[in-house]
């Protein structure tokens, strides 16, 4: 697999007739502006941004931001402009900090989409921070964020597919929110592993449903998405770890998704986890549990 000629190919992605407005308005935008003048960033639960503009140039940057809607992580401040995401991505962020130690380490965020989690990461001091998504819009939305941070993060157009082949190998990998949207979940853990250093980690979140068999959802739709593929117990997804050779797993907790974490803001389009639940909360529109996540640390 040539990574190379990979990302050469999807760089065609914004031409796309729903991408290349977005894409051609943010170089415009920076090449008009030039450098911005900054007065602060702060990489907190929202990450505020403080910059020292005309009212004309604060309207063009709320302009842009409009156009990339939807917004799924964050929140975001610029000035008094708060990109009110769908997501609360700190909620999860808090749960993993505690357990995170990313000083001096090469970390890779799979699935980052607009790099909010990369951002947060920064806070920790790691050699180096990738991000892989194959998403030219959430892409788009990192490269406007990191306009004004200057982070230094590698964002590149790629999936976990890619990680076996890429050129670099990591001493922390994330993968929040991806096992299973893959049709092979297993394939996917062993991916992951061929990314680490020798005694390195994938921090990982996932669905999981409740019960002490070793058994699997296999929804055909499951709040309304048609690729959520396998929902395990948490036994069962010990086994897919167990069977991608990963030497130990850490608990790190367990947490149902909410209103307060995610729902519809005016920074999304379509609907939210309200649409995706029955009226009490108790269950998916389909009838299935609602969706509970699990976050372990998986040790090469």
């Amino acid at each position: 697999m040539n990574i190379n000629e990979i990302l050469k190919e999807r760089q065609k992605w914004f031409e796309w007739k729903n991408i290349k407005p977005v894409y051609e308005r943010i170089q415009k935008w920076k090449k008009e502006n030039g450098k911005l003048n900054i007065k602060n960033i702060k990489l907190d639960d929202i990450i505020k941004i403080s910059i020292d503009e005309s009212k004309e140039k604060l309207d063009k940057i709320e302009e842009i931001a409009k156009m990339m809607k939807p917004w799924r992580k964050g929140p975001f401040k610029i000035n008094d402009l708060l990109i009110d995401t769908e997501w609360k991505s700190y909620i999860k962020w808090n749960i993993l900090k505690p357990r995170l130690n990313l000083e001096g380490k090469d970390v890779l965020d799979v699935g980052c989409n607009n790099g909010y989690y990369m951002f947060r990461m920064l806070e920790q001091n790691p050699k180096s921070v990738t991000g892989f998504d194959p998403s030219a819009l959430f892409n788009l939305q990192f490269e406007f964020i990191d306009t004004f941070i200057k982070s230094g993060i590698n964002y590149k157009l790629l999936g976990v597919e890619h990680i076996p082949y890429y050129e670099k190998k990591f001493d922390t990998i994330f993968c929040l929110g991806v096992l299973y949207h893959r049709p092979d979940p297993i394939t996917m853990l062993k991916e992951l592993k061929a990314g680490l250093n020798p005694n390195s980690e994938v921090i990982l979140d996932t669905l999981i449903i409740e019960g002490d068999d070793e058994t699997a959802l296999c929804p055909l739709r499951y709040q309304k998405m048609k690729n959520v593929y396998f929902i395990p117990t948490l036994k069962a997804l010990y086994n897919w770890i167990e069977r991608a050779k990963f030497k130990e797993v850490e608990f790190i907790g367990k947490r149902y998704t909410d209103l307060e974490e995610q729902r519809k803001t005016e920074w999304i389009e379509g609907e939210s986890l309200n649409n995706f639940l029955n009226e009490d909360l108790s269950t998916t529109v389909e009838g299935y549990p609602p969706p509970l996540r699990v976050y372990l640390k998986l040790k090469n």
